[in-house]
C-alpha cells in the first residue's frame, strides 16, 4: 500500500506460535451491519448518529464516499455523525466504489433520495463471482431504469412504486438495497425470500427509528409503506458475530479459554455448535458467551455454509484453520462464494492437510504446524492464516494486512491482549 510521497509500504503480522490464549474481550459494532445503516442515512436528508461503530478500513471508505456525496460525516469515539441535508450528487465516486463490495448498497438509498444513480461494479474481496443481477432485478420491479455502459450503470427512475418483490435467493444485499430504495416508493411493497441475517433485522430496526413503516425482517416476508417523513435519530449497531466467531476459533485453536461480552449467542448458534462439535464447552448467557477448549480437538463430520440462520461463509476459513490441528478428519463445503478456499494453498505451506475437490474441502487434522510467510488474499481467509499463526511452531509472518483491516478493528491488539505474541510490523516494498 502507498503512505503518501510515492513509497510504497507492506504491513505484515508477526506471529510466534504456541501461546494459550485466555482472557475475555467486549466485541465491537458489527461491519456488516454499520455498512448499509451509513448508506441508509441519506435517505432521510437528517442527522443520523450510529453509536458502536468498528473503526475499519471499511468503514472509513464509506465514510468517505458519503463525504464526497456532500454529506457531512464526523467521527466521535465509536459514534459517527452523518448529516445528509447536503446530499448534491447521485454519481458514487469510482476510485472508492473499488474498495469496498459494501459500496453496492449506496443503489438503493441514492436512488430513494435522488431519484437516480451513477455508479461502477463495486470492490471488495476477490472470494467469486458476487453478481449485482438480483439488486437490479428488484430494482427494476420499483420502477428503475437500468443501463450499462463500459462497466458503469446508470439507474433512473420517473417515481419509484411499491411492488411485490420475490428474490431468486436470499441475497443480504439485495434485500438491503430494496428495502431502502422502498423507503420513497408509492405504496406498499413487500420482498420475498429475503435474508433474515442478524444485519437485516439491525437495518429495519435503524429505519424504523427514523420513522420508517417497514415490519418482518427476518421472516419470509419484509413489508415495507414508503413515503412515510423521516426524522434524525441515534442508533446502536448490533456487535459483531463473525469478529466474535473469529474469536472463539483461535482461543479454540490454542486449547484456551475465553469470555466474549457484548454478544449475542443466537446470532452465532450456527457457529456455537461448530464449536462443541469440536469438544469446546460453550456457556450461552444473555449478551456473553464463555468458551474453555479441550486439550486436543476434535474433526466434525460435515460444515456446510448456507445463508442465515445456517452456518456462515464468512466463518468458513476460520473454522478450517481451527480443525486443521483437530483429531480425525473433518468436510467443510462452500455453497455461496466459489473461490473462498484460496487460503487452503497457504495453509498447506504450514504443513496443514487439505485436500479440495469442488467446492468441498476435506481437512486431515495433522500434530504440528509450522511457522513460514504466508500472505492474506482476502478479509477472512487473512484471519484463518492469523489462526494457524497462533499455534504453530516458530514464527508465522501473514503479509497483506490491509485485508484484514477491514474487518477487524486492530487484531492484533485484541489477541496481544489475550496473549498472544503478535505484532504489526511495517516495511518498505523493495
Amino acid at each position: 500500500m502507498s503512505l503518501g510521497g510515492g513509497v510504497d509500504w507492506l504491513e505484515s503480522y508477526h506471529i510466534t506460535g504456541g501461546k494459550i490464549l485466555e482472557g475475555d474481550h467486549t466485541l465491537n459494532g458489527a461491519k456488516n451491519a454499520v455498512l448499509p445503516i451509513l448508506a441508509a442515512t441519506i435517505v432521510s436528508g437528517r442527522t443520523s448518529r450510529i453509536e458502536n461503530c468498528p473503526n475499519l478500513s471499511d468503514v472509513r471508505t464509506m465514510g468517505a464516499i458519503l463525504k464526497e456525496m456532500g454529506c457531512k460525516v464526523l467521527w466521535e469515539g465509536d459514534t459517527i455523525s452523518v448529516d445528509s441535508s447536503s446530499v448534491d450528487t447521485f454519481v458514487i465516486p469510482q476510485h472508492l466504489m473499488k474498495e469496498i463490495r459494501s459500496s453496492v448498497f449506496l443503489m438503493g438509498p441514492t436512488l430513494a433520495r435522488c431519484g437516480q444513480v451513477n455508479l461502477s461494479n463495486p470492490g471488495g474481496c476477490a472470494i467469486g463471482r458476487r453478481p449485482i443481477d438480483i439488486h437490479l432485478s428488484a430494482l427494476k420491479r420499483l420502477g428503475v431504469e437500468i443501463h450499462e455502459r463500459d462497466g458503469y450503470l446508470e439507474c433512473k427512475t420517473k417515481g419509484l412504486v411499491g411492488n411485490i418483490i420475490p428474490l431468486e435467493f436470499p441475497s443480504v444485499g439485495a434485500t438491503e438495497n430494496t428495502m431502502m430504495a422502498a423507503l420513497m416508493a408509492e405504496g406498499e411493497t413487500r420482498i420475498l425470500n429475503g435474508a433474515k441475517e442478524p444485519e437485516i433485522i439491525d437495518l429495519q430496526n435503524y429505519l424504523r427509528s427514523c420513522g420508517a413503516d417497514i415490519s418482518g425482517a427476518g421472516t419470509d416476508e419484509i413489508r415495507i409503506v414508503g413515503k412515510n417523513p423521516l426524522f434524525e435519530t441515534t442508533y446502536q449497531v448490533i456487535p459483531d458475530r463473525i469478529e466474535g466467531g473469529t474469536i472463539l476459533a483461535a482461543v479454540a485453536a490454542t486449547g484456551g479459554q475465553v469470555v466474549l461480552k457484548n454478544a449475542i449467542p443466537d446470532h452465532m448458534e450456527a457457529t456455537l455448535k461448530i464449536l462443541e462439535e469440536a469438544g469446546c464447552n460453550v456457556i450461552r448467557e444473555p449478551n456473553r458467551i464463555s468458551l474453555k477448549a479441550p486439550n486436543c480437538l476434535k474433526g466434525v463430520k460435515h460444515v456446510v455454509t448456507q445463508p442465515y440462520p445456517g452456518f456462515p461463509t464468512d466463518m468458513q476459513s476460520q473454522v478450517i484453520a481451527l480443525l486443521v490441528r483437530s483429531d480425525g478428519s473433518s468436510r467443510i463445503t462452500e455453497t455461496i462464494f466459489e473461490n473462498r478456499f484460496k487460503y487452503v494453498e497457504e495453509l498447506n505451506k504450514m504443513g496443514a492437510k487439505i485436500r479440495l475437490e469442488g467446492r468441498t474441502a476435506t481437512v486431515t487434522g495433522v500434530n504440528h504446524l509450522k511457522g513460514t510467510r504466508v500472505s492474506a488474499q482476502d478479509l477472512r481467509g487473512g484471519a484463518s492464516l492469523v489462526i494457524a499463526g497462533l499455534v504453530a511452531e516458530g514464527d508465522t509472518v501473514v503479509d497483506q494486512v490491509y485485508h484484514i483491516d477491514r474487518g477487524y478493528e486492530r487484531l492484533e491488539t485484541v489477541l496481544s491482549k489475550l496473549g498472544a505474541e503478535i505484532t504489526r510490523r511495517t516495511s518498505q516494498i523493495i
